[in-house]
């Protein structure tokens, strides 16, 4: 590149705008945004973005996925023209700021995703590059091209080290994602010291071996960084850039050390490097008027590039494409026409659940997504809809972590409402990414069926007990088991209105469909009074299918002599949200309470007396057989219920509900 000294006096402004920044706060990671300032700094001369508006279709997506260099995220936004004041690199990591520890979505104008954890990025990135390869199979034309921007990622050692960026990877080699690209910024470090003493792998292969096209380069020659990026945009398969760096490049003593990741450098390491480089060792936060013309030069290259595209969606485009991207853009969802049930009838949720996605499908051109290979058990399939990437079904293969990730970045892209599907119990191998979806406050749905103990033969490694109640635990993600099909229908319609990540956890086994009568309350709340008796003493609460083995418990009390409320709770933490008025008026103070579920449970003692729960794993057996060994039945959920308001317990004969 022909201006070396200006790309050299723009990357080293960025350095130093970082280790002021991590200096101010006393806290950071100073290291790896300086091993990265020359990247950036090409970089910035490619990429195809307009600061003034962060919502651009057609802009180039730009993923740090290691968020702890988040000082360098916010250098460059703010030196790109982006609402980020030099007041707010100031403020960086201060309660309340435009620049906390690691990029948020949401906080940070320019951010595009929430990357924390390392490796999360990365199955971000790979999410948007499937999103753009999606739209730009439906929405373009021999006329007119809506969707052509490329997604970058910056990474690090630690984001390949995680299993999650191997399993985002290999799809992404599978798919021949050329719009992809990720560089590597192969420092060599970690926390604890060279990445040798944990880590020998040849990242080179590795990828190639994934279908990756792999460049290695000095990630300080700026001729190397830019003939990369180059050639990059010409590959047919996604791209690897591996920019073997120096780890707190331009410092003077640290340069080269794990110490420089993360604390700061103290001040006269920081005035002796500025010194070296040729800036005022006195000035903080300081941005050269030359320096600031050349980034700024992203908002004029940007909104020219969006006016053109601008014209082209409003000449180009036939009316089928308009039509098309106007339903993408705002989703109609009165125009769902769900399922109907009869009551009496058995149906697995699993099932109902699968009729509620087709129907949904069939109505919001952008709801799509997939199985993590249990397509068939999850009841996932949108029927006649084609496979990614030309159809909306999505098979994500057996990597759950990822596929959370990357339907995370496509409830982030602007067009789609994307949903996933598993076995309850392997939740747990995406909970770090769903976590980042109620972080960010998604639309993003997550399917998960083989609800409890009911899971049966498969045994205890496949019956979920604890998950129930970390996932209600989880602020801002809203967990639903509804108890029939006709709740199902309900709980997607409400969790269809909010603007935040909800799951279903749906049964395996056939459940009993009940009359649709409420007496207070719907599934809207989160619980309500399903059904009431006079003078009634006792209060039955529970979800998904021990919500009729409640019933039939309380029609077996009656016999007793015994008046039993019986309240459904599809979405604990709905019912959490509603005022004290509404829950007394649903579980009335003066009964005892009686919580039943199969699993953990815990939570239910905010409500409840006493609590039937599992208090261990499960077994393999028939599911029937394990609901009754472990204290699911109408004759145990009686004698408790006796035991609580001081009644001999009798057993009577059964009831039909």
């Amino acid at each position: 590149m022909e201006d070396k000294q200006m790309l050299q006096k723009q990357a080293d402004t960025i350095r130093f705008l970082c280790a002021d920044m991590v200096q101010a706060a006393n806290s950071g990671h100073p290291g790896a945004p300086m091993g990265l300032a020359d990247i950036v700094t090409v970089l910035s001369r490619h990429i195809n973005h307009n600061p003034k508006d962060t919502k651009w279709l057609n802009r180039d997506r730009l993923v740090f996925s290691g968020g702890h260099a988040s000082s360098l995220v916010y250098s460059f936004l703010h030196l790109s023209g982006y609402d980020l004041s030099l007041e707010d690199l100031k403020e960086f990591r201060q309660f309340g700021s435009k620049t906390p520890g690691h990029p948020e979505y949401g906080d940070v104008p320019g951010v595009e995703v929430t990357t924390g954890p390392l490796g999360q990025g990365v199955a971000n990135a790979v999410g948007f590059a499937m999103a753009a390869k999606y739209a730009a199979n439906i929405l373009n034309s021999d006329k007119a091209t809506v969707i052509d921007h490329k997604v970058y990622c910056l990474c690090g050692d630690g984001d390949l080290q995680e299993g999650i960026s191997y399993e985002a990877c290999a799809f992404a080699g599978h798919l021949s994602l050329d719009n992809l690209v990720v560089i590597y910024d192969s420092n060599e470090i970690t926390i604890e010291g060279n990445t040798n003493i944990a880590w020998s792998e040849d990242v080179k292969r590795r990828f190639e071996a994934q279908g990756w096209i792999v460049a290695r380069i000095d990630g300080h020659d700026f001729d190397e960084i830019n003939e990369a990026i180059e050639n990059s945009k010409e590959a047919n398969k996604p791209f690897l850039i591996i920019a073997n760096t120096t780890i707190a490049k331009g410092a003077c003593q640290m340069e080269g050390s794990h110490h420089a990741h993360g604390a700061p450098l103290g001040d006269e390491e920081i005035s002796n490097s500025k010194k070296k480089a040729g800036f005022d060792p006195q000035k903080k936060f300081f941005i050269p008027e030359d320096v600031k013309a050349r980034f700024e030069c992203a908002l004029e290259k940007g909104e020219l590039a969006q006016s053109q595209w601008n014209r082209v969606i409003e000449n180009d485009l036939s009316e089928e494409q308009k039509n098309l991207l106007a339903a993408l853009l705002n989703p109609d969802f009165s125009k769902i026409e769900y399922p109907t049930y009869e009551d009496g009838n058995g149906v697995a949720t699993r099932d109902s659940n699968g009729q509620i996605l087709n129907a949904i499908a069939k109505a919001v051109p952008g709801f799509m997504g997939g199985s993590a290979d249990l397509g068939p058990s999850n009841k996932s399939e949108l029927k006649g809809m084609g496979n990614f990437p030309f159809g909306r079904n999505i098979h994500f293969g057996i990597r759950e972590h990822s596929m959370a990730a990357i339907t995370n970045s496509f409830a982030l892209y602007g067009l789609f409402i994307p949903f996933s599907a598993t076995f309850f119990i392997f939740s747990d191998y995406l909970k770090p990414a769903a976590r980042l979806s109620a972080l960010m406050s998604l639309k993003n749905f997550y399917v998960w069926t083989h609800d409890s103990i009911g899971v049966g033969e498969d045994g205890p490694t496949h019956q979920p007990i604890e998950q129930l109640s970390q996932y209600r635990a989880l602020p801002n993600f809203y967990t639903y088991r509804p108890a029939d099909a006709i709740e199902n229908v309900k709980s997607w319609k409400k969790a269809l209105s909010m603007n935040a990540p909800a799951s279903f956890v749906c049964s395996r086994q056939k459940l009993t469909v009940l009359k649709d009568k409420r007496e207070i309350g719907d599934v809207e709340n989160g619980g309500y009074l399903l059904t009431k008796r006079e003078n009634a003493t006792l209060t039955l609460m529970a979800s998904g299918s021990e919500v009729y083995l409640c019933l039939r418990a309380a029609c077996a009390l009656e016999k007793l002599g015994i008046n039993a409320n019986i309240v459904s709770v599809p979405c604990f933490d709905l019912l959490v949200e509603q005022d004290k008025s509404y829950i007394d008026s649903i579980i009335d103070p003066n009964t005892k309470v009686l919580a039943v579920e199969a699993g953990a449970g815990t939570e239910w003692y905010r409500f409840a007396d006493e609590v039937i729960c599992m208090t261990r794993f499960g077994a393999s057996s028939p599911a029937d057989k394990l609901f009754k060994k472990f204290g699911f039945s109408e004759a145990n959920i009686t004698k408790k219920a006796c035991e609580l308001v001081g009644v001999e317990y009798k057993q009577s004969s059964s009831c039909d509900v």
